[in-house]
C-alpha cells in the first residue's frame, strides 16, 4: 500500500472476494431458505481450496511487495544497525494485516481437514480477528494521514468496522441471511473504496481545487493551501463516499433480485376448498356410486 498500485490490488482482491461471498450467500439462501446457515468461506468443486489459497498467495504477495520487493536494498532493515526506519514501519503494519489474512486461510483449509467441534465459528473467530487487526492498524497508523488522505482512511475504518461487527455475529446467528449480506457487501465495498483512494489520492487531474500533491519523506499527499479549500475537500470526499453508498445498495438489490429469479425456491401453489366445495365433491362421489350400482344390477336383470 501507500501508492497507487498498492490500493488499486488488494482493493480489486477485497471487491471480487465480497462480490464472490454475496453471490454465494444469495445462492444458498435462495436454494434452502428455510435451512440456510451461512458459510465462511465457500469451496469449489475442483479445487476445493480455491478462495483461501488465493487469500494466502495474494497475502504473501503483499507481504514480499511490502518488506521485499518493494524496498530500494530489497530489505526493509536499516543496514547500519539492523533496525526498522520510521520510513518503513507502515510496511510493517500493512504485512501484519496479510499476515492475519494468510492465518485464517490457513485454518479454513485444516479446519475443514480434520473438522474440529465448533470449528465454524472458531473460524468466524479468526476472520473477525483479521478485521480486528486491520481496524487497529489502520486506526493508529504510523503514516500521519491528516487532511484529505485521513478522511478516507477514516471512512475506510467504518467500513472495515461493519465487517467486524458483522463477522462476530455470524457466530451467534448462523442462520441470518442478513448478517451475512451485510458482511458480504461490507468487504466488496472496502474493495470499491481502496480503488477509488488510489485514484482519487494518486491522479493529479483529480486532486480537488486548491490542493495539490505534495512528497512527503519519499511518499505523495495531499496538501490544499487553506483550511476553506481542506473543508471543500473533505466535504467532497464525504460526497463520493455517499454516492458509492447509495451505488452498491441499488446494486446489491438487483443482484439479489436477479439470483432470487433463477435459484428461487419454486413454489407450488394448490386450489384453497372450503367446506361446501368439500360436500359438493362428496354428494358428486356418492351420485357416481349409486350409478355404477344401478348399471350392474341393469346387467344382472338382462
Amino acid at each position: 500500500m501507500g501508492t497507487l498500485v498498492g490500493h488499486i490490488l488488494p482493493g480489486f482482491f477485497f471487491f471480487a472476494l465480497g462480490l464472490w461471498h454475496l453471490f454465494n450467500h444469495i445462492k444458498l439462501f435462495s436454494l434452502h431458505p428455510k435451512t440456510y446457515i451461512s458459510c465462511t468461506w465457500f469451496p469449489l468443486s475442483k479445487p476445493r481450496y480455491f478462495e483461501p489459497l488465493l487469500i494466502i498467495i495474494g497475502s504473501s504477495l503483499s507481504i514480499s511487495v511490502e518488506l521485499f520487493l518493494g524496498q530500494k536494498n530489497h530489505q526493509p532493515f536499516d543496514p547500519s544497525d539492523g533496525t526498522i526506519p520510521s520510513n518503513h514501519l507502515h510496511n510493517f503494519e500493512h504485512s501484519c494485516i496479510s499476515l492475519t489474512f494468510i492465518t485464517y486461510a490457513a485454518f479454513a483449509i485444516i479446519f475443514d481437514k480434520i473438522r474440529p467441534m465448533a470449528h465454524r465459528d472458531l473460524l468466524n473467530l479468526i476472520a473477525a480477528l483479521a478485521f480486528a487487526q486491520q481496524l487497529f492498524l489502520f486506526h493508529f497508523h504510523s503514516s500521519d494521514h491528516t487532511g484529505v488522505e485521513g478522511h478516507y482512511h477514516l471512512l475506510l475504518q467504518l467500513v472495515v468496522f461493519v465487517s467486524l461487527v458483522t463477522t462476530l455475529l455470524g457466530i451467534s446467528l448462523p442462520s441470518s441471511f442478513l448478517v451475512s449480506f451485510v458482511r458480504s457487501l461490507s468487504i466488496s465495498f472496502q474493495g470499491i473504496w481502496l480503488m477509488s483512494m488510489a485514484c482519487m489520492l494518486w491522479t493529479p487531474s483529480l486532486v480537488p481545487k486548491d490542493c495539490f500533491l505534495h512528497t512527503e519523506e519519499g511518499k505523495h499527499t495531499i496538501r490544499c493551501s487553506s483550511v476553506k479549500a481542506l473543508h471543500r475537500a473533505i466535504s467532497l470526499v464525504n460526497i463520493l463516499f455517499s454516492w458509492f453508498l447509495v451505488g452498491v445498495t441499488i446494486s446489491s438489490m438487483w443482484f439479489y433480485i436477479l439470483l432470487q429469479r433463477i435459484y428461487g425456491e419454486k413454489i407450488e401453489y394448490c386450489e384453497l376448498r372450503t367446506k361446501d366445495s368439500k360436500d359438493i365433491e362428496i354428494m358428486m362421489t356418492m351420485v357416481e356410486v349409486h350409478d355404477a350400482e344401478s348399471q350392474k344390477r341393469v346387467k344382472l336383470l338382462a
